[in-house]
């Protein structure tokens, strides 16, 4: 399997986090790309309309995107540990966490693209708040949680709210979401300690 990816991208970390746990690293190969919300790169383009990392290519040529879908192939892989829960109030709720991270995010990069892809002619304060009060929603939620979040055979939920809350620590350090969230920050600080979030740490 390849990868396009980028280093810094927290849907490929998730990506590669899910790897780790399920013991897949060896058989992923990592593509060069640039991904970018302006300038598409043609590496991309080639194998996802949207231009988008993470992206897989199969060995047959088939590709596989987003993170959602790559998660649950990989999965796929390794029947045994159960990183999407097969069925019942596990499933559901492993489902929903991972939509609630995903959405944390997706609001997390649109406010930081305003800043950072807009002209500054055309950036606009209100829409990057509108986008952060999403994500202290999104932090509220983590916080009535986080005792009920595992720290040990996770599940597809967990992955994505640790990537989630690490891209906070990475873009967005003023945030000082911990001050606020003690019971998300004693989660995340678990979660830290793990293999597979140590060795996928987002870097420039």
């Amino acid at each position: 399997m390849q990868l396009l990816y980028a280093p810094t991208s927290p849907y490929v970390r998730k990506v590669m986090v899910s790897a780790h746990l399920l013991n897949l690293v060896e058989h992923i190969s990592l593509l060069d790309s640039a991904a970018n919300p302006i300038n598409r790169d043609a590496r991309i383009a080639a194998h996802n309309p949207m231009a988008k990392v993470p992206t897989m290519i199969l060995a047959d040529g088939q590709s596989l995107y987003d993170s959602r879908v790559i998660c649950e192939y990989l999965d796929s892989l390794a029947p045994g540990y159960g990183l999407f829960p097969a069925a019942g109030k596990l499933r559901w709720q492993a489902l929903l966490r991972q939509s609630m991270g995903d959405g944390l995010l997706d609001a997390a990069l649109l406010a930081r693209y305003e800043f950072t892809a807009r002209p500054e002619e055309k950036q606009w304060g209100g829409w990057r708040a509108a986008q952060l009060v999403k994500v202290a929603a999104c932090l509220e939620d983590i916080e009535t949680q986080a005792k009920t979040l595992a720290t040990t055979h996770l599940t597809i939920g967990e992955v994505t709210i640790g990537c989630a809350l690490g891209y906070l620590d990475f873009r967005f350090p003023e945030l000082n979401w911990r001050d606020t969230h003690p019971k998300a920050a004693q989660w995340h600080a678990q979660m830290a300690t793990l293999p597979a979030m140590r060795a996928t740490v987002p870097h420039t």
